[in-house]
């Protein structure tokens, strides 16, 4: 495996890591899931704050919804398929985010 592969793989690793403990600990705090609808609280400072959350915490957010949307909903396998490959996009994006911060900070070298 070349050394860019594996920085990808490990990338969106840690992005799929890092939404899991991020909705994680929202539900253990606020005691419902987290979801998309933190933005409709109209204008507020939640709404405001709710924008980085979700930034990291899609990817986990958009499987959970894709998940149980085919085993409730019976949506198709493409749509499944779609959303999935949407997500680990996006974690690798934001597990980049992550390494790159960590590594900025002299964490991770």
């Amino acid at each position: 495996m070349s050394p860019d592969a594996f920085n990808n793989l490990f990338s969106l690793l840690i992005g799929f890591a890092f939404a899991g403990a991020l909705t994680s600990g929202y539900q253990a705090f606020v005691r419902r899931p987290a979801g998309f609808g933190l933005l409709q609280q109209g204008i507020a400072a939640a709404s405001f704050a709710a924008v980085p959350f979700l930034m990291f915490a899609a990817p986990f957010i958009i499987m959970r919804n894709t998940l149980m949307g085919r085993r409730i909903e019976r949506r198709r396998a493409e749509f499944v398929m779609m959303a999935t490959v949407l997500a680990g996009f996006w974690s690798m994006m934001s597990g980049t985010v992550v390494l790159m911060t960590l590594h900025a900070m002299g964490v991770f070298a």
